[in-house]
């Protein structure tokens, strides 16, 4: 396996809120819900998803949490924010609270205020509708 990662995949408990947060309220690129025409079951997942294009082509993808544990032959379970963090990277300082700001807008929780760390970065965290975890970084050892 080559080291890289092309799609991000969130579990969401409403899809058209997480399509709402992202693309109205962050302003992330989408063609909004897609897949909505494969219906599913009890067994069988619905096809319905929104995939948001980041640069660098990497791409975020929402899907209801009930259909990705169907995809993925796993237990439903619910949502535990803090198990991991998406992390974003601006180029100054000013980025961090206006991304912050933003995230706050659109509805998000904002858990850690944005403040210098320890080893040299400065960052905040919020989290998204359904809890999922990012942080906004600004390293000044990072020319962007």
């Amino acid at each position: 396996m080559k080291p890289r990662i092309h799609v991000i995949t969130l579990a969401v408990a409403d899809l058209d809120r997480a399509l709402a947060f992202y693309r109205d309220g962050l302003g992330f690129r989408t063609e909004g819900l897609i897949g909505t025409e494969f219906t599913g079951d009890e067994k069988t997942p619905d096809g319905a998803t929104a995939v948001f294009h980041l640069d660098g082509g990497l791409m975020l993808s929402v899907y209801a949490r009930s259909d990705l544990a169907k995809d993925a032959s796993v237990p439903l379970a619910p949502a535990k924010p803090g198990e991991f963090s998406i992390g974003h990277v601006v180029a100054s300082r000013a980025g961090v609270d206006e991304v912050i700001s933003q995230a706050r807008a659109a509805g998000a929780t904002v858990t850690e205020a944005p403040h210098d760390r320890p080893w040299g970065i400065y960052s905040g965290y919020f989290q998204d509708p359904d809890g999922h975890l990012w942080e906004i970084i600004w390293n000044p050892a990072l020319d962007l």
